[in-house]
């Protein structure tokens, strides 16, 4: 047994060097915790992508926490997607307990409590930076990938952008946008004809009824001006690389728009970055929690989209960490591109996951030291399977590793503390006010008021201006009950009656009306 121990931390020290290296944690092997097995991430191949994956509560959450500090501390910017709502405490200091006190000690390492850089961003309307793009930068081919359109209504995307490209018409938001749409199918569509070609009504019908649905995901808050600069992501404090969280804990209901963030920004770092080359470090690490989210409700143009964007984005220094549930969550296309693999346990309940248990443990290298597919299921909170590149591009030794705990808190932050850390971000003022100049939906709506009047104006010298029927005749004058409705005395007096015959009502039928209830109201970047 002394020898294989021996030969186990021989093929760790060996398989994972310290120098230029994140520390994760230390090698176990029959049980036993060996501090001289350092498990050490090579920086420079954080490029290469990663997978972190397990069952809830297995420690995820804090393996990806574990891995922002390092990269903070290494002065690489990080953008973590936040659905859950509990990565708010990297802002914070931890506070030691004697869990942690024997984790170190177990691992041989020092441990020191610290806060990280934080900037809070949101693509709703929660607090933070907002996140938003127009749809011109989007452009009409990522644009329709969202809608999930036909070739046909892709090709009326196409014509729109043109259009209002060759007129000087900013397509900003979608109000812009469905304008323009609408324009072309009633009294631009002569105009069209002779430059573009006709277009389908029923295309244009599809298109509108797509964007409502992207719109009641919350859409209309993201798309719009000041758009968002990438190169904001790339701060620096205090020799840290800054840490932007994006809160999306509202976000589980709106798949579409998570994926339409999501690629979006992918886009925008790819088109605004330059090549890089090899670097000692990523430029920026993006990790996606819950990524399942991402690909679930993705079409197979936009899962191919997808695809490009995570193998072109290595060459401009950026890094993409996925954490879900099982590795199976993730295309076999995108899964067969991470270089970096945190295996935390997985549970065999049904057969189903058995299934995924076996699929997993294939996924791993080979290894004289575990049995792959019986550890998996047997790892304890804070422990994962490790794997990763080595500097000369081959996968370093799986070993199953003790994890160091996190430096910052390992809980949220408190509302008030939440409050003051926005309160104080200069990006917050930045992006807070939104923009709404003269775009597309104004200059189109004046160009159909003119055609309007122009048409009623040639009828009438001509005479053949058709008769207004009873009903238009009726709106073209307010009635007595419009005219009353606009007073504000009138209104007052009409709510205190109705409530009075309400509560009569209500009386007479024995029942006692709720009072002080309220009824809720309801309401990325391109090629």
């Amino acid at each position: 047994m002394a020898k294989q121990s021996e030969a186990f931390t021989k093929k760790i020290e060996e398989g994972y060097p310290s120098e230029g290296s994140l520390f994760l944690g230390c090698g176990k092997f029959d049980g036993e915790t060996f501090p001289e097995a350092k498990v050490q991430i090579p920086l420079s191949t954080l490029n290469r992508h990663g997978l972190i994956a397990g069952a809830t509560g297995t420690g995820k959450t804090k393996t990806l926490q574990l891995l922002t500090e390092a990269l903070s501390e290494e002065g690489v910017p990080v953008v973590l997607m936040d659905i859950k709502g509990d990565l708010s405490g990297l802002s914070a200091e931890g506070e030691g307990n004697d869990k942690i006190k024997e984790r170190i000690k177990l691992l041989g390492v020092d441990w020191k409590p610290s806060a990280y850089p934080v900037e809070f961003l949101s693509i709703s309307k929660e607090p933070g930076v907002r996140l938003r793009a127009t749809v011109a930068e989007f452009g009409p081919i990522l644009l329709s990938r969202i809608l999930e359109l036909n070739e046909t209504q892709s090709s009326v995307v196409s014509l729109v952008f043109k259009y209002c490209d060759d007129l000087g018409l900013p397509v900003l938001d979608l109000k812009d946008f469905k304008k323009a749409l609408q324009y072309i199918n009633d009294e631009g569509k002569k105009e069209l004809e002779k430059e573009y070609g006709t277009v389908s009504s029923q295309s244009v019908s599809i298109i509108l009824r797509k964007l409502m649905d992207l719109e009641s995901q919350g859409g209309e808050d993201f798309f719009g001006e000041p758009s968002f600069d990438v190169e904001d992501l790339l701060k620096t404090e205090s020799k840290k690389g800054k840490i932007s969280i994006v809160r999306l804990t509202d976000i589980q209901t709106k798949p579409r728009l998570f994926s339409t963030f999501m690629l979006s920004l992918l886009t925008e770092i790819y088109a605004n970055f330059p090549e890089e080359g090899d670097l000692e470090k990523p430029k920026l690490v993006l990790f996606i929690d819950e990524a399942h989210l991402v690909f679930d409700e993705a079409s197979s143009d936009l899962l191919k989209q997808l695809e490009t964007m995570v193998r072109l984005i290595r060459s401009k220094g950026v890094g993409i960490i996925f954490c879900t549930q099982s590795p199976t969550d993730l295309p076999k296309e995108i899964l067969g591109q991470l270089g970096l693999k945190v295996q935390h346990a997985l549970r065999a309940f049904t057969a189903n996951d058995r299934k995924a248990i076996k699929t997993a443990s294939e996924n791993y290298p080979e290894t004289d030291f575990y049995d792959t597919k019986e550890v998996i299921t047997e790892l304890g909170i804070g422990e994962a399977f490790i794997t990763a590149l080595s500097t000369k591009g081959s996968p370093t030794p799986l070993v199953h590793t003790l994890l160091s705990p996190p430096k910052s808190r390992m809980g949220t932050l408190t509302e008030k503390e939440l409050e003051d850390l926005i309160g104080s971000s200069d990006l917050v003022k930045k992006y807070e006010t939104t923009l709404d100049r003269e775009s597309a939906h104004e200059m189109l709506t004046k160009k159909m008021e003119t055609i309007a009047e122009e048409t009623e104006g040639a009828e009438e010298e001509s005479g053949t201006k058709k008769p207004k029927s009873k009903r238009a005749q009726e709106k073209e004058g307010p009635s007595f009950v419009e005219t009353l409705s606009k007073n504000p005395l009138a209104r007052e007096v009409g709510r205190t009656v109705a409530k009075e015959v309400t509560r009569g009502l209500l009386g007479m039928l024995g029942v006692t009306p709720k009072r002080g209830s309220k009824r809720k109201k309801t309401g990325l970047f391109g090629f």
